[in-house]
């Protein structure tokens, strides 16, 4: 497998999980904005392989894989932290790894069955609000604006996970 520049921006994302988890555990002065800086940099990766992907024909059968799981990992990092911090709602949580988990097992059939559920809007927005609200809350902002941002993330992430049920949902039907 030759190593696209798209695949070594999402190694590079991967790679980035464990310093922001130091960046953000790691008690000295300003330890939140490294963190902050740390996940803004992992973020845009992610915009950046995909532009690279697409544009300079980069997808490969390891960036399928390796993308999706790298913002899946980057984000589940991120809301570990934010709840161990009190600052994100644990059952929230398990929502939002409940939908990963699902919509995940929902394409491991489909491949099964010979088909591709590619990613839908919902579900880019639903990542990019996502990421955009964890940078706001690891910055730290007032309740108000905390519990917005949760909202938006328990909004998106639900609409998302229904969304890909429902235009999928001939994927469970047994052939006869």
């Amino acid at each position: 497998m030759p190593m696209t520049t798209a695949n070594k921006l999402t190694l590079f994302r991967i790679a980035l999980i464990p310093v922001f988890l130091v960046m953000a555990y790691w008690d000295f002065p300003g330890h939140r904005y490294a963190a902050l800086g740390v996940f803004i940099l992992a973020s845009l990766t992610d915009l950046l392989d995909g532009y690279i992907a697409r544009h300079y024909n980069q997808i490969s059968d390891f960036g399928k894989f390796a993308d999706p799981l790298a913002d899946k990992c980057l984000v589940m990092a991120a809301l570990c932290v934010l709840v161990d911090g009190g600052e994100f709602f644990g059952w929230l949580l398990a929502i939002v790894l409940l939908r990963e988990f699902a919509v995940s097992g929902m394409r491991l059939v489909a491949v099964e069955k010979g088909r591709v559920i590619a990613a839908a809007l919902s579900g880019k927005v639903k990542t990019a609000a996502t990421m955009v609200c964890i940078c706001l809350l690891i910055f730290g902002v007032p309740g108000w604006l905390n519990l917005t941002c949760q909202g938006i993330i328990l909004l998106t992430t639900v609409y998302s996970g229904i969304e890909y049920f429902v235009k999928n949902r001939d994927v469970f039907r047994e052939k006869t």
